[in-house]
């Protein structure tokens, strides 16, 4: 068993802390009492969650690009942290079909410019690698897949973080079991969760239709994904940090994903956001013929197992928590209350 308040003093590295999902680990970090640096570009909106939450205030937060390799290790080194998470990606799945050279950049030299970086390190750190459920090599199954199954990509987001696995896990049996350090990747599912204001992102894009008093266009409804609300893979990252610290067995890739039962289609899942907010209505509608899974399932039994880690919340749950922000009339107050209120579901266990 670990404790999550074994963060307390510990000194993070958070690299693309000023997105949606590094906005709620250094947020909860903050609340852990750890000590945060990050590192990422700009916010891209004008409401990011990182100024909503004042990230800036609750982290020593250094804006600079994943791809300036010096300035990285210049940063990490000075820092000498206890702990990393690296975040910093180029993750939409649209927008690498746009730029796949940015996106490869990002995600795969991105990843060893870091890693490289650690390893320079003489005082001991932990880092955890942020890819996704789409390094699998999809076979458009009912398959629930595992660490061990194949990896792969279609489009160019899907490979480069399949890329930045492989890099990973080159590092681990390189130059990890001859270091102080340790390594691990972690492939979450479908992320909902307030402050996400990204575009081609099915909540965010509903909350838009709201606002504009327009119906929200599906292009594919019957898409089954893994959706979870943000703090249940954040938990487990942090959980699989403390765990590999202290035990290198533990230093490879782990799942994190909803039960089985709460694997929806896209349709449903906009049909509970709308029911739970009584508001808002869609219509499907073909844009384009960019290529997207229409399957995708995880195995998170490897995570139960072995980090004793579990989801809190079932679907319903995470729809209703991520509505509840974005209508929230003080969403500061409201991340704050959501964490609190799920570390404190965490430590009871």
């Amino acid at each position: 068993m670990v404790d999550l308040r074994d963060f307390k003093g510990k000194k993070v590295f958070v690299t693309g802390h000023t997105g949606f999902k590094g906005s709620w680990l250094i947020a909860m970090l903050y609340q852990l009492g750890a000590q945060v640096k990050g590192y990422a570009l700009e916010p891209l909106y004008s409401k990011e969650l990182f100024d909503i939450i004042e990230g800036s205030r609750i982290s020593d937060s250094i804006i600079a690009d994943i791809k300036d390799q010096k300035r990285l290790e210049s940063e990490i080194s000075a820092f000498q942290p206890d702990f990393v998470f690296h975040l910093a990606a180029q993750s939409l799945v649209r927008e690498s079909y746009t730029d796949p050279s940015e996106t490869f950049e990002v995600n795969v030299m991105g990843t060893s410019y870091l890693l490289q970086a650690v390893l320079k390190l003489v005082h001991p750190c932990t880092t955890i690698v942020i890819t996704t459920d789409k390094v699998y090599e999809n076979k458009e199954k009912a398959i629930y897949y595992s660490e061990n199954d194949v990896l792969g990509g279609y489009d160019p987001y899907s490979t480069s973080k399949a890329c930045a696995e492989l890099v990973t896990s080159s590092f681990i049996r390189s130059f990890a079991a001859q270091s102080v350090h340790r390594f691990a990747t972690a492939r979450a599912g479908n992320v909902i969760g307030g402050g996400d204001f990204s575009k081609d992102r099915i909540i965010p894009d509903l909350i838009r239709s709201i606002e504009q008093n327009a119906p929200l266009e599906l292009r594919n409804p019957g898409a089954i994904r893994p959706w979870q609300h943000v703090l249940e893979p954040l938990t487990g990252y942090l959980q699989l940090a403390l765990l590999t610290k202290s035990d290198y067995s533990l230093a490879h890739s782990y799942n994190f994903g909803p039960n089985e039962k709460d694997h929806l289609e896209v349709e449903e899942l906009v049909k509970t956001a709308i029911a739970v907010v009584e508001k808002g209505s869609y219509l499907i509608k073909k844009t384009d013929d960019l290529h997207e899974a229409n399957q995708l399932r995880l195995n998170i039994s490897a995570a139960k197992k072995d980090l004793n880690w579990f989801p809190r919340y079932n679907a319903e749950q995470a729809i209703q928590y991520t509505m509840e922000w974005y209508f929230s009339p003080d969403k500061k107050a409201c991340t704050f209350r959501q964490i609190n209120h799920y570390l404190d579901e965490v430590h009871k266990n």
